[in-house]
This record gives structure tokens, C-alpha cells and sequence, in this order.
């Protein structure tokens, strides 16, 4: 059975896709733990990110750093931390969150009910520093 990354991508499911080139997608997390909080997710579904190919890895982190940079433009925090921590899904993912200190880094933080106005605006400005 397909992830609900790979429903996303293929257009099954809806989500907020600010990226996305021939091996990646990214897009907004429904349970950010910062607004801007972004995943960005291999088009294989491969579940541990140990596992990819060589190939898929290194687009996966070019992707993650393209994005990275956006968020990093269009929030302006202290930094972008970096997750990978993948228990949730099945499916290699990446966390992109926007931090201005290390205690911002817990998923105990997410937000299970985001406004959806204000995850449009997110993926608006990610997409706005894209371009």
C-alpha cells in the first residue's frame, strides 16, 4: 500500500507540495512544530533514509539544503534544524524546522490542529523565497 507521501505526490491526497523536482517532494507537515515546518520526501518510497540509493540520496539532501535556504529567507529564525527521524511514516522523510533555540526541537511541540490559513501562508512564503 502506498504511503501517504506517495498519495500526496500522485495527487490522491491533497497537500501543500512547495517544491519539487524529478526525485523529491516538499511540502508542509500537518502537524508543524514551527510554522514553516517542512518535510522533504524522496519520490521512491524507501523507508529508512540509510537505505536509499546513492543517487536518490544525494538529490534528497541537495533538495533538503534548496529548501532549507527558502525557509531560512522567508522565516528568518536562528536556523533550520534538520529530523530525520521517520517513525511515523514509512517512508523516508526529512523535518525542515525553522528555530531560534534548541528547546524548539520536539515533536511533544507539533500542533495537531494548525490553523489552515496560516499553513497556506507558510507554504506561500517557502515557495514566494523559491522563486
Amino acid at each position: 500500500m502506498p504511503s501517504v507521501y506517495t498519495r500526496i505526490i500522485n495527487g490522491e491526497l491533497p497537500g501543500r507540495i512547495v517544491y519539487s523536482d524529478e526525485d523529491t517532494v516538499a511540502l508542509l507537515t500537518i502537524a508543524p512544530i514551527r510554522p514553516g515546518h517542512t518535510l522533504v520526501v524522496p519520490r521512491v518510497e524507501i523507508d529508512r533514509w540509510i537505505d536509499l540509493p546513492d543517487d536518490v540520496q544525494s538529490a534528497l539532501w541537495l533538495a533538503a539544503a534548496k529548501v532549507g535556504r527558502a525557509i531560512d529567507k522567508a522565516f528568518q529564525p536562528r536556523r533550520v534544524a534538520v529530523i530525520v527521524g521517520g517513525l511515523e511514516v514509512p517512508h523516508t522523510h526529512v523535518h525542515l524546522v525553522p528555530i531560534d533555540n534548541e528547546k524548539q526541537i520536539t515533536f511533544a511541540a507539533a500542533d495537531h490542529d494548525p490553523d489552515p490559513a496560516a499553513l497556506d501562508e507558510a507554504a506561500e512564503r517557502i515557495r514566494a523565497a523559491l522563486s
